[in-house]
């Protein structure tokens, strides 16, 4: 999935938090890669940008809210 696919407002939004939670991970001392396995992403290049990770978690958090809307059953398993 990639950002042409998901709404506008929902990938600022997202992106607001993907910058919240790098921030952090930076601020402890964190690279990309761990802001990226937070959650759950595994990347190919452990050596990537902030701007690559902040994009990357966004998307990931669009489709993953996506999924929860679309099927419902799956968000009650979880």
């Amino acid at each position: 999935m990639t950002s042409k696919h998901v709404d506008t407002a929902e990938l600022d939004y997202a992106t607001g938090i993907a910058r919240q939670v790098c921030a952090r991970v930076f601020r402890d001392g964190g690279t990309p890669a761990d802001a990226l396995e937070a959650f759950g992403i595994a990347h190919v290049d452990a050596h990537g940008s902030w701007r690559s990770a902040v994009d990357t978690i966004a998307v990931a958090l669009c489709s993953k809210q996506r999924r929860a809307v679309a099927f419902p059953a799956f968000k009650a398993a979880a």
